[in-house]
């Protein structure tokens, strides 16, 4: 099975267009004015790191330069398309004397990468590479076949943000409707319709409330959603239903493709009961809260967040940056906080969905040594730049201490299951968005899952 994975993956990456460069270090020739040949520069040890996404520009070139400048060798990024990213570095790799000798690559192409030769498995002379300096999910993702074949940068995963104020106003309400009820008289007295309540009563138990109001388990929400007067036109839970990043959480404890390093096809348990559950109380929550899976979006969601118009939702790292710059310069006019995404149930766990990107190491590199040195000089010493200049979050366990919402995310992550590597499985994310758009509008549970699981059973059997 593996040397059939191994002519699977080399096929994939050959037969190959020309790759596309948007913009590099790279210099315009290799004389000087006068026309002799750039001397000590010029005889620096060189490699080409390569990546695809823009955003990335200023943090690269400023770790290339400094690292340059401290081991006296030249570190030339270059940026490329993103359209067959992969294919292109092969193409570098075999026609071109500039040969990609490290490069970025999210996990989820670590296998193709891997079998066809452009990864090799890491030297990873400092032992950085560890759980004393990144968490099990960054390891897992880079793994392959228990190889380590990559080194950790930055992730993306989800977690839950709320509407604090909104929170506030939900404890208060309680604490009034319990002591209302309860007809409670103490030494300050305060008269509301009629009936006198202790306002010290009133603060304490509003206080209590507020204390416990981020939920621990989707019940929660729901009890919210049930004893909330919230203002006309606000949501208690809305979120992008369309995306199965947003809503992977649900099942992704007991959904199991690959192991946690996504890795094994022995490892694959879809139908079961749990899943089968998890995915009944994902299908009563449209009963609840009815959102058009056909035209909300992300980016709606978000602004409507901001707006004020949604007291719980679900996002990705980007909404941090964001929800911080509005309310520095006003436009946000509420108190906002970021927490774990709830347990489906008091005895159904959830578990988010990861993707990490990693730098890897091309195996066609004559330079493999020095690219790994880069590569764990940017994992590591450059960890706590990279949300500054590039707006990513470090894997790296200790970067961002300070940014109590990246922690949040950071912890979140270190629980999460990442996309599998599996390349016989590579559909199985747009399958799996299909299954929940379905149960979401009230198809049959079971069944979805049970073809789900058939159809994933086939491809994997059809590789081996």
């Amino acid at each position: 099975m593996q040397f059939k994975k191994r002519l699977i993956a080399a096929a994939a990456v050959t037969g190959l267009a020309a790759v596309v460069l948007y913009g590099s270090t790279l210099e315009a020739g290799s004389m000087d004015e006068s026309g002799g040949l750039l001397s000590a520069f010029e005889r620096r040890e060189t490699i080409y790191f390569w990546y695809n996404d823009e955003g990335m520009t200023n943090f690269i070139n400023s770790a290339a330069v400094t690292f340059g400048e401290e081991e006296n060798v030249r570190v030339i990024p270059v940026l490329a398309s993103e359209s067959e990213y992969l294919e292109a570095i092969n193409d570098a790799s075999i026609h071109t004397e500039q040969t990609p000798d490290a490069y970025i690559i999210s996990h989820d192409s670590l296998e193709k990468a891997y079998l066809s030769g452009l990864a090799a498995r890491i030297e990873d002379r400092g032992g950085i590479c560890s759980e004393a300096v990144f968490p099990s999910s960054a390891l897992s993702a880079v793994s392959y076949q228990g190889k380590k074949v990559a080194y950790p940068l930055f992730f993306e995963t989800s977690a839950l943000v709320y509407n604090e104020t909104f929170l506030a106003e939900w404890a208060e309400q309680i604490a009034m409707k319990e002591l209302l009820e309860g007809g409670e008289i103490g030494d300050n007295p305060e008269e509301t319709d009629g009936i006198v309540v202790d306002e010290g009563v009133l603060k304490e138990r509003t206080e209590y409330y507020f204390a416990n109001a981020v939920p621990a388990t989707v019940d929660d929400i729901l009890n919210i959603a049930n004893t909330f007067d919230v203002p006309q036109g606000v949501s208690v839970l809305k979120w992008d239903v369309s995306d199965i990043f947003y809503n992977y959480w649900i099942v992704g404890n007991y959904m199991i493709v690959g192991g946690d390093a996504g890795d094994a096809p022995e490892r694959i348990n879809i139908n079961n009961p749990e899943t089968i559950q998890c995915l009944e109380v994902y299908k009563a929550l449209n009963q609840f809260f009815y959102i058009e899976s056909d035209t909300v979006t992300y980016e709606s969601v978000i602004e409507d967040f901001c707006q004020g118009g949604i007291v719980f939702t679900i996002a990705t790292t980007d909404v941090a940056e964001k929800l911080a710059k509005a309310k520095e310069d006003g436009t946000l006019g509420f108190e906002y906080g970021i927490a774990r995404l709830p347990r489906v149930s008091g005895e159904l766990d959830s578990r988010t969905m990861s993707v990490t990107n990693a730098v890897a190491i091309n195996g066609y590199s004559e330079h493999q040594e020095l690219a790994n040195r880069f590569a764990a000089y940017l994992v590591t010493t450059c960890a706590d730049s990279l949300y500054e200049k590039a707006g990513k979050v470090p894997a790296k366990l200790d970067s961002n201490g300070e940014n109590g919402a990246l922690q949040i995310f950071k912890a979140e992550y270190a629980d999460s299951i990442s996309l599998p590597k599996m390349m016989e499985t590579g559909n199985f994310w747009l399958q799996l968005e299909g299954l929940f758009s379905k149960v979401w509008n009230g198809a049959d549970v079971t069944a979805l899952v049970q073809e789900l699981a058939d159809k994933i059973a086939t491809q994997v059997n059809a590789a081996e």
